[in-house]
């Protein structure tokens, strides 16, 4: 009975991997389909990936998706570590207020959002463009990051600041030197979800943005009714950096916990 039980169990999570995966291999494969088909590979070619490279429109949209992306992960990873560790040192009811506050972009529909920013730039007079788009990101992707990084302040001891302080170091020297270390790995996380949230986006940048700015999303959407192989073709390479970046971030730090254990172990011989 056991036996079966098991057996279902990989059955469901091959089926469950297949629905995640499949789709995504099947967007790949035909990205060097040398037809305009989606259904039928003709044979192998790079004539896609040629001609969305050769695309000012395309080539635009990634210009400006990589932009934003990396600029509202910068800054919301920045103010979200400062404000995780203020909360930290606050006090419980003020903590918890801020937390509830902090919940409500996460919990709200990404349209109510988006109509919210639409309507603040609007009544502000605001001119919507590339730098409406970035500040509704930052604000949006702020959130996520003290959601990751409160986790890990929550584990440290609340003397270790202190103790820092009685061994010379100033405030400044504190934060960087003990405190930001021992959250790194919630920070890369939080970094990590930001970048992925505002480079997928679609709703708050098409209510946020401009004539003339579009991101992927956007692009991808205007011409998704179209049989376009290009847009296989970026979708793909989009895949392609995603993976490299999973791999260096999985690979790197188990590259260097190895040679710290081989050191160590070296040290102690």
């Amino acid at each position: 009975m056991e036996q079966k039980t098991k057996a279902y169990e990989k059955i469901f999570l091959i089926l469950v991997f297949a629905f995640f995966y499949l789709p995504i291999l099947y967007v790949v494969f035909f990205s060097f389909n040398s037809s305009k088909s989606l259904t039928t590979f003709t044979g192998f070619s790079l004539q896609w990936y040629e001609k969305m490279f050769k695309n000012r429109t395309i080539m635009e949209s990634i210009w400006y998706t990589t932009s934003c992306a990396v600029i509202a992960t910068v800054v919301s990873t920045i103010v979200g570590t400062v404000t995780a560790i203020g909360l930290s040192k606050s006090r419980k009811a003020f903590r918890e207020a801020i937390n509830q506050v902090n919940n409500l972009p996460l919990l709200n529909p990404d349209i109510v959002t988006a109509i919210g920013f639409m309507l603040l730039f609007t009544s502000l007079r605001i001119r919507t463009g590339f730098t409406t788009m970035v500040l509704a990101h930052i604000a949006f992707c702020i959130p996520y990051v003290i959601l990751s990084i409160m986790p890990k302040l929550r584990t440290l001891d609340p003397n270790l600041a202190e103790a820092a302080l009685d061994l010379g170091c100033t405030p400044l020297q504190a934060l960087w030197k003990v405190i930001i270390p021992q959250i790194m790995p919630g920070i890369i996380s939080g970094a990590l979800i930001a970048f992925s949230m505002s480079f997928d986006d679609f709703v708050i940048s098409l209510f946020t943005t401009g004539p003339g700015v579009n991101n992927i999303s956007i692009y991808v959407y205007a011409n998704v009714k179209r049989v376009n192989p290009t847009i296989n073709a970026l979708s793909a390479i989009i895949v392609y950096v995603i993976t490299i970046v999973l791999i260096i971030v999985n690979v790197v730090p188990m590259i260097k916990e190895r040679n710290k254990k081989k050191n160590e172990q070296l040290q102690n011989a």
